[in-house]
């Protein structure tokens, strides 16, 4: 998992609250390869039901294409718990997401892979968004290490974080791969269980 330290990157506002898992990753699109979702991301938002792309969705813009960040409106990310909606969006290139709440799975979701959901009070989130709008390909900074927010103009806010989550985004470790780090102490504790309880 690569690890996340500072992030500089065009953000993109996406102006819509209670945006839903199915609307990131519809669910006709769950039962292919990882490497075949990619398209998928907001499929049915950016595309018309003849294929054809909805021009004036803020993703099929121009001004946004390689965006890193994208700010939301509250719930974002709610409804049923698919991992695909994190991972279609890293597999776009995302690596955080402002909102002032998201699904709740999905925010737990988001650290499994790498990536760094961040809550903000609404109005700097709906700030953040104006500005975003007046000023596409503006760009925004996420340091993690400061827990700091820098928007377009400038403007620095705070946010929160569990320390242990927030240790292993900087470390690029998930727990899975943070328990592998203590292989010796598991093997020499399984040693030592087997001459002390050789019946289990």
């Amino acid at each position: 998992m690569e690890a996340f330290t500072t992030l500089t990157a065009v953000a993109v506002p996406i102006d819509l609250a209670n945006v839903d898992t199915d609307q990131i990753i519809p669910a006709r699109f769950l039962g292919r390869p990882r490497d075949q979702q990619r398209g998928a991301m907001f499929h049915d938002l950016r595309h018309a039901p003849d294929g054809t792309p909805h021009a004036g969705f803020v993703l099929n813009r121009p001004e946004y294409a390689g965006a890193r960040i994208l700010v939301a409106d509250r719930n974002f990310a709610c409804g049923s718990s698919r991992e695909n909606a994190v991972t279609v969006m890293v597999d776009n290139g995302f690596r955080a997401f402002i909102a002032p709440s998201f699904g709740d799975i999905f925010f737990s979701n988001c650290f499994q892979n790498g990536v760094l959901p961040i809550r903000l009070p609404a109005a700097r989130v709906d700030a953040l968004r104006a500005a975003l709008r007046a000023s596409p390909g503006a760009t925004i900074t996420v340091d993690l290490a400061a827990q700091t927010v820098t928007g377009p103009d400038g403007t620095r806010d705070g946010f929160d974080i569990d320390p242990f989550r927030k240790d292993c985004l900087l470390r690029g470790v998930d727990e899975i791969s943070l328990t592998l780090g203590y292989e010796n102490e598991i093997a020499r504790f399984e040693a030592r269980r087997r001459i002390e309880a050789p019946w289990l």
